[in-house]
């Protein structure tokens, strides 16, 4: 089992948490992880993304060039990433932000309205949370439940305190699979 991810959007939308939550999920489930952050020059509404490889077996390399899953949280990163994404794959598109259609037809392609079930939520941070749930739910790297788990890892302990509504998040977005 292989899995190689690109999750991509602007700084401050969670992108580096939805990573490190794959990661840590894998290393619960026992598989082998790798999980690499890439910012633009700027931080706060700068590009960001990461990869994240998930394996049964040991990982050569953590670069991911042809991703089987993306998971893009605005348009330049749909500009940017949709033609890398390996045919077969999965691309998750949070249609709240991105309002232009994916060009490939090779590719399965899933529209959440993250933002708009975020606000939902009643709290608009956890975005990145709702398209991670349905993201995690369509292509199955690791375990929604493993995810669940791995909150108290990424998130600081201050934040704690949101762990019950970035759960509720996850499976909004989970729920949005069928």
């Amino acid at each position: 089992m292989l899995h190689e991810i690109l999750i991509a959007g602007f700084g401050g939308q969670g992108v580096m948490s939805m990573g490190m939550l794959l990661a840590y999920a894998g290393m619960t489930e026992g598989l082998k992880t790798s999980w690499m952050p890439s910012y633009g020059p700027e931080m706060r509404g700068g590009t960001a993304n990461c990869s994240v490889v998930i394996a049964s077996d040991a990982i050569g390399s953590p670069l991911v060039t042809e991703p089987s899953g993306l998971v893009v949280m605005n348009l330049p990163s749909l500009e940017k990433f949709e033609r890398k994404v390996k045919p077969g794959g999965l691309m998750v598109i949070n249609s709240s932000l991105v309002k232009k259609k994916a060009s490939r037809d090779d590719i399965e392609v899933l529209y959440v309205p993250a933002n708009d079930i975020a606000d939902e939520l009643g709290n608009p941070r956890v975005a990145n949370m709702v398209a991670l749930g349905a993201f995690v739910a369509k292509l199955r790297p690791v375990k929604l439940d493993s995810v669940k788990a791995s909150l108290k890892k990424v998130l600081p302990e201050r934040r704690h305190d949101l762990i019950p509504l970035n759960e509720r998040a996850l499976d909004r977005g989970a729920g949005l699979v069928d």
